[in-house]
């Protein structure tokens, strides 16, 4: 394991903000890595010569999502206060945020991506919500997709636990490019649309475009957090499907 769960850096100028998850391969969507990422997105919040944020990863895989172990009822309601803690923030945040993903993004980690503004995949790139196979949901995810993709496309994705190839994302508007070297892509997306706008301009248009849906999402998510947390987590099937995964065999359920 790394000593840092994110490098952070600055770059073109300051004017980029460079954010790297750090524990490849599996880039676990853990305490530690929520805190790490919630206060590097806090410290730059009012650098008034930002232009923007790129989340990336190191190792092939963006994230393989939130730890299992802190999904258990004993630490559920704060592993979801954390995370849509990040969550809110990033949706707050008055710049855009571009993310670069490669390999699996899956879980906790697609949430996080899909608290971005806008996602540039690589080829091998796949996503999924697989938490209803483990007897869950996704609170965060049943939020923001429908938001990006539309309520049928969500529903898809948030009830068979599916994952979703980059170009199969991409049809969906889930992903906004794909692209053999994401980070690239992202980069250059970044020098020739924003690097030359009005930083102040960008934190309006940020508001703007993105206030509605984030005043959605946080009404929703409060509630959702509740339910998943303090209801869903305490029935059976919950637990089964938790201790189904750690011992890796098909889960027996009790439709309770």
């Amino acid at each position: 394991m790394t000593d840092t769960p994110l490098e952070v850096g600055l770059d073109r100028g300051a004017k980029l903000l460079r954010l790297r998850l750090n524990r490849p391969k599996a880039n676990i969507v853990d305490a530690e890595m929520i805190a790490a990422l919630s206060q590097a997105l806090k410290v730059h919040a009012e650098d008034h010569n930002l232009s923007a944020v790129l989340l990336e990863h190191a190792g092939p895989h963006f994230s393989f999502g939130a730890s299992i172990e802190e999904h258990f009822p004993d630490q559920m309601t704060g592993m979801l206060a954390v995370l849509h803690g990040l969550i809110k923030r990033m949706l707050d945040f008055p710049r855009p945020i571009l993310v670069a993903v490669r390999g699996q993004c899956l879980g906790g980690g697609m949430e996080v991506a899909l608290a971005g503004s806008l996602i540039f995949a690589a080829e091998d790139a796949r996503f999924g919500q697989p938490e209803i196979k483990l007897g869950l949901f996704a609170p965060a995810a049943s939020c923001l997709l429908p938001e990006r993709i539309g309520q049928g496309a969500a529903d898809d994705l948030l009830f068979s636990g599916r994952s979703v190839s980059a170009p199969e994302a991409m049809r969906l508007g889930l992903v906004n490019s794909v692209a053999e070297d994401p980070v690239a892509a992202a980069l250059a997306y970044f020098d020739e649309h924003l690097a030359t706008h009005s930083t102040n301009a960008l934190r309006f248009a940020v508001k703007a475009a993105r206030g509605a849906m984030t005043r959605r999402v946080m009404e929703r998510l409060d509630e959702l957090e509740k339910v998943c947390g303090q209801d869903l987590i305490n029935s059976d099937d919950a637990l089964e499907g938790l201790l189904a995964f750690q011992e890796k065999r098909p889960p027996r359920w009790k439709n309770r």
